[in-house]
């Protein structure tokens, strides 16, 4: 198996096992059952480069339909390891957004392994929200987003579900669902 082939497995593994078997996100499970979500590897060791994997990423969803291609999801193997820089290359991201009016359009949900929410300690289990294997930025399409939220009543729930779910596990059930965390 490649690199990138690896580093795609990781991923759909988490996705499969932590984001939809832990039910995290309820929206996810449809769009990945039905082969709709892509995952691309960017090979990117600079900012420059990781924007231009991110833009070509976002004009070819603006080419294909959702039902071709739901959501994206761009994983970065070998940069911005360190979740203070990932958090920089944030507003960077939020500039091409805007830039090429994509504000409306798509937004980036944002997975690190080491992501830590504001008003969190680095080692509240809330955090494993967000983990991931590598750092990765999805690109969701907002209208997709707006549709799904027709038929989920309590949205606004489900950051507090998440976190009272990802609390309850056991450390066994930690090591299996996040390795990557305990290689460290």
């Amino acid at each position: 198996m490649d690199t990138s082939a690896l580093v795609i497995a990781n991923v759909a593994r988490w996705l499969n096992e932590v984001v939809i078997g832990l039910n995290l996100c309820p929206f996810s499970a449809k769009p990945t059952r039905e082969n709709r979500v892509r995952f691309v590897v960017s090979n990117a060791q600079e900012d420059e480069a990781l924007l231009q994997d991110l833009q070509r990423e976002m004009e070819l969803l603006d080419e294909k339909s959702a039902s071709e291609i739901e959501t994206t999801l761009v994983i970065i193997p070998n940069h911005l390891q360190d979740f203070f820089d990932y958090n920089q290359f944030l507003n960077w991201a939020d500039q091409l957004l805007k830039r090429n009016r994509w504000i409306g359009v798509y937004q980036i949900a944002t997975f690190h392994p080491d992501y830590c929410f504001a008003d969190a300690e680095p080692d509240d289990a809330e955090n494993l929200t967000n983990r991931a294997p590598y750092p990765v930025l999805h690109i969701i399409r907002e209208a997709s987003l707006e549709k799904a939220l027709e038929y989920f009543s309590d949205v606004d729930e489900i950051p507090e579900i998440n976190k009272a779910r990802v609390e309850s596990l056991t450390a066994e059930e930690k090591q299996k669902l996040f390795p990557y965390l305990f290689g460290k």
